[in-house]
């Protein structure tokens, strides 16, 4: 069985979700970023951390393609060109859509107070906003982000909207509001989701 160190309110929510999806059993430990439970597998502090027989893994999207790969499921087969697609859209998502957001986060409550800069919120809005006209010329046909089949990029960007609407980033292409609405209410992730009351 998995366990799952960190909040659901956290990067957790995306590696809760995916054991959900797969239909796996797993314990989940909600530990507050930089706790001492926390620190002892992962030196940075950061969650989620996944532990599975003793060893613990880091990194959220690390940790979701292990399980999508390690269950076959929600992800394409490495070595094939769907996976390169896949594995591009992740990549676009991180560096587009989590980067923003999080530095947000940073810049909002998590440096030292004197190390904040508050006005970096609004080149992020528009550089978040501008992201999410390229994401939909890259959409699938279909009800997810590929097309057909839900893929590891699908619980990253519906955490990122997630997230966007927590930090008052406005999703403004419709498409977008569209698919966030379909993903939001599957019910793996309407259960992770209850745990954050």
């Amino acid at each position: 069985m998995y366990t799952v160190i960190g909040k659901a309110n956290s990067r957790a929510t995306r590696v809760l979700w995916m054991l959900e999806e797969l239909g796996q059993s797993y314990e989940h430990i909600p530990a507050a970023p930089r706790s001492e439970g926390v620190i002892s597998f992962n030196p940075a502090g950061k969650v989620p951390v996944l532990i599975e027989d003793g060893t613990p893994i880091t990194d959220s999207t690390a940790i979701i393609q292990y399980l999508a790969d390690k269950h076959g499921a929600l992800t394409y087969p490495a070595g094939t060109l769907d996976r390169a697609r896949q594995d591009s859209l992740t990549q676009f998502l991180l560096d587009e859509f989590d980067a923003a957001l999080w530095m947000a986060a940073r810049h909002s409550f998590i440096l030292p107070e004197a190390m904040r800069q508050s006005s970096i919120k609004e080149s992020l809005i528009w550089e978040f906003t501008h992201s999410q006209k390229t994401l939909v010329h890259r959409m699938g046909e279909g009800d997810f982000l590929m097309g057909a089949q839900m893929t590891v990029p699908d619980i990253l960007l519906t955490h990122c909207g997630i997230w966007a609407k927590v930090a008052k980033f406005p999703i403004q292409e419709e498409r977008l509001g569209a698919y966030l609405e379909r993903m939001t209410a599957r019910p793996a992730l309407v259960k992770v989701l209850a745990q954050m009351g």
